[in-house]
């Protein structure tokens, strides 16, 4: 495979007045093969993410995260002067991003209907808290906010509180869906000849994957109960205390690996046939006795012993890794999943896009610097040195 096979969005140039996480995550994608993606920032300030932290060698965790591959164009939508430059980069581009809020867009001139009377084979992607309409139109929404929306937080955590994910789980599923809209928005446009309007909202994307906990609690129906790491409604699935203080996470799926973990990892055969225990919904009302059980074998052996049982038994586990372990992961490393990647503080390490296509190598580039590449899209828009300083000088730019 060689660098210089082509990627499937080359060609495509993307505009993104984007900030904070679902839109630099959707647009990142985009980079990642291939697309040039302009990421349009305020002068002197910038993306508010870039000032997250400091815990990347002085970086933003978050901003080196989601915004590798981008140039950063400073450009102050409000002044007079910067609608010149945003009618040239629009003249030229495939798709705008925008997580505006809704009404904004139009304030700016940047409604779908307004652009696509000017650039009929422009895609448009809105990406906003609750979607266009609606009571909810202009409430404020935060990841943390949307979770708890959507139902997420009351199914996360242990029965005495609720949780939120550890990630930004609900600006994910909203810079995931606005990244495969925009791939078939595309696909559409090939078809049609016409660009169209992709309108995400980060609530409907976090309830579509509330799909289980949803139809469960169906027609009034109680909702699955908060378990912490261990499952809601199939047991013995979560983690386990063993010997030394460690812990191992299992997972049983069917009777019959059941039938072998009480053979081979209890040494209890009798236990697959207990009343209590004989199938998952009953093991799941009785998870406390099972559990008694499972946590007086574990207890005398070592996290490795209980690790070489379960593989010999094809009983599926897991190691309970913190960021360490993830980062020295030995399945990440066998597979070469590690590049390094460019940026002010010299190389840093960034997972391959996890997708891998053997025709092509996704783009690794570098983590832009706030307005590094303002002088040349100015440049490649036509704009001469002399208009480009004045365009500095205005502080349109």
């Amino acid at each position: 495979m060689s660098n210089a096979a082509p990627r499937p969005l080359d060609g495509i140039t993307v505009v993104s007045f984007e900030h904070a996480i679902a839109a630099p995550f959707c647009t990142r994608q985009l980079a990642d093969m291939g697309a040039r993606v302009i990421k349009v920032e305020r002068p002197g300030v910038g993306d508010f993410a870039r000032n997250y932290d400091e815990r990347v060698r002085g970086l933003s965790s978050h901003f080196v995260w989601t915004n590798r591959s981008k140039e950063s164009l400073t450009l102050d939508l409000k002044h007079p002067a910067a609608q010149d430059v945003l009618q040239r980069l629009l003249a030229q581009a495939a798709v705008l991003v925008q997580p505006l809020a809704p009404g904004a867009a139009a304030r700016h001139g940047l409604s779908f209907e307004a652009l696509h009377a000017a650039h009929p084979r422009l895609i448009v992607c809105d990406i906003s808290g609750y979607g266009e309409g609606g009571p909810y139109q202009d409430k404020k929404a935060y990841d943390l906010l949307i979770q708890s929306e959507s139902g997420f937080v009351s199914v996360t955590g242990s029965p005495e509180e609720p949780a939120k994910a550890g990630c930004s789980i609900s600006d994910i599923a909203a810079g995931m869906y606005a990244y495969s809209g925009i791939l078939n928005a595309l696909l559409l446009r090939g078809k049609t000849g016409t660009g169209s309007r992709i309108d995400v909202s980060m609530l409907e994307s976090m309830v579509e994957w509330m799909g289980f906990p949803m139809y469960y609690a169906f027609d009034g129906a109680p909702p699955p109960v908060r378990a912490g790491a261990a499952h809601a409604t199939i047991y013995p699935y979560g983690p386990f205390p063993v010997g030394a203080g460690k812990t191992i996470m299992l997972g049983l799926q069917n009777e019959r690996e059941w039938q072998v973990f009480c053979d081979k990892i209890l040494n209890r055969p009798e236990l697959a046939d207990d009343e209590r225990f004989s199938s998952n919904s009953r093991r799941t009302v009785n998870r406390e006795a099972l559990r008694a059980i499972i946590v007086e074998t574990f207890a005398t052996m070592s996290l490795d012993e209980v690790t070489d049982k379960l593989e010999a038994a094809q009983i599926a586990n897991a190691s309970v890794n913190d960021m360490a372990g993830v980062w020295a992961h030995p399945q990440l490393r066998a597979r070469d999943r590690w590049r390094d990647i460019g940026s002010a503080t010299g190389a840093l390490p960034a997972l391959l896009p996890p997708a891998s296509n053997n025709a092509f190598e996704p783009r690794m580039d570098a983590i832009p610097d706030l307005g590094q590449h303002t002088d040349a899209v100015l440049a490649s828009l036509g704009f001469d040195a002399d208009q480009v300083s004045r365009l500095h000088a205005e502080g349109a730019v």
